[in-house]
């Protein structure tokens, strides 16, 4: 009788089979006459939206392209010219660089940018690419000093009785900033910075302009900026521009008040709002810290606008970290583009002033005190004497007009 089951149920199941198999193939010949549907076949096309944007609504253009009209057609023009980016057979520059900048300014994926300009994501990916290449060739056209000889005063400073005389001799500030990071889980420890996220410290000095003139990206977010001054400042192939003899830039607390290195007096108040909040200036150093956290907030609002401009810094996908890095040396490049032919430009007048100091990156300090303890900077030990000599000269030059 077991016997008899077992061959009914192994008949049973080669039936099964057989009409399996039957299903199968009959389903196959089916889908096989079935036309395929593109997956990107919208009507309205990436070319017609990029030209909607180009002649349409200028403020739906800033919003969308980060730029001015005429400033996103000199890019294009500047990058397919002079920094080898070239149109394809389906994709106008225009459009290249559109698909670009529609990605590092909202912070979108390859599917939203696939969606949107109806690509596949390998032609997205590849003009990414295309793109941040051209972009990085151009960076050493414009991430520098536009007077490598600091010939004169800037006119930040020479228009500003808190300022003139006693900085004329100062060419920009230094500082670092946190940019996201998207790295893998075994790696994480080292760049988790001091907010308990991963990201990498970017080391960046600009002029009073609000143009960066040096960009060091790429170090783990737990490396002190102090640290990284040091490595930059020693290696003869950073292209970093150091001040001649005379000038210097402005620096906080956590770097050196050494020659061409302005630092603050530490154990003092400092921070713009602190001094705000708190009563007025009373000593020689008070007035000294307060105008130097005024005129080197101009790093922090430098921040400020670069980071407001291009979502991608604060949402980095998870490209290699090799293009993270290189992400944000082209942020700056567009940044610096931007503003060398846009006065106007609306990300740049809301960060003109010190007034919006208060809500952008670098004014993170937990105490109101130079010198206090905190997680983002190493003490400093001593200083050179020739720095704290000018130091107390300009300090004492300020409080006897204050």
């Amino acid at each position: 009788m077991d016997m008899y089951a077992d061959e009914t149920d192994h008949f049973i199941l080669e039936e099964l089979a057989a009409i399996t198999g039957v299903a199968i193939i009959a389903a196959s010949e089916v889908m096989s006459h079935i036309p395929r549907i593109p997956c990107w076949r919208s009507c309205y096309t990436g070319h017609m939206y990029m030209t909607d944007l180009l002649r349409g609504n200028r403020i739906k253009c800033l919003s969308v392209l980060r730029m001015d009209r005429s400033v996103f057609r000199d890019l294009c023009r500047q990058l397919s010219t002079s920094y080898g980016l070239q149109a394809s057979r389906e994709l106008s520059v225009k459009e290249i660089v559109g698909m670009f900048v529609y990605t590092v300014g909202n912070g979108v994926g390859n599917r939203s940018v696939q969606d949107r300009f109806q690509h596949s994501g390998e032609t997205v990916h590849r003009q990414f690419h295309n793109v941040l290449a051209s972009l990085i060739r151009m960076s050493d056209d414009i991430i520098r000093p536009r007077d490598p000889t600091y010939s004169t005063v800037p006119k930040y400073i020479e228009d500003n009785e808190i300022y003139f005389p006693y900085f004329r001799d100062c060419i920009g500030a230094i500082d670092g900033t946190h940019i996201h990071a998207s790295v893998p889980n075994d790696d994480r420890t080292r760049f988790i910075g001091r907010k308990g996220v991963t990201t990498q410290n970017v080391m960046a000095a600009c002029d009073f302009d609000m143009l960066f003139t040096y960009v060091c990206a790429g170090w783990e977010g737990s490396a002190h900026d102090s640290r990284i001054f040091s490595t930059v400042l020693s290696n003869g192939n950073s292209k970093f521009p150091h001040p001649p003899p005379g000038k210097y830039y402005l620096v906080d607390s956590g770097y050196p008040n050494q020659s061409g290195y302005l630092a603050p007096y530490r154990g003092q108040r400092y921070h713009l709002e602190v001094f705000r909040n708190g009563p007025d200036v009373s000593t020689p150093r008070e007035a000294f810290n307060h105008a130097h956290s005024s005129l080197r907030s101009v790093i922090e609002r430098t921040f400020g606008v670069l980071k407001n401009k291009w979502h991608i810094l604060s949402t980095m996908p998870p490209y290699s970290f090799r293009t993270q890095v290189k992400i944000v040396v082209a942020c700056a490049v567009l940044h610096n583009f931007i503003r060398l032919r846009a006065l106007d430009d609306p990300d740049f007048t809301a960060y003109s002033d010190d007034d919006h100091t208060l809500h952008v990156s670098g004014m993170e300090a937990s105490t109101s005190q130079v010198g206090a303890s905190t997680s983002e900077h190493q003490p400093f030990i001593g200083e050179e004497l020739e720095m704290a000599a000018l130091r107390d000269m300009i300090a004492a030059e300020m409080f006897a007009s204050y």
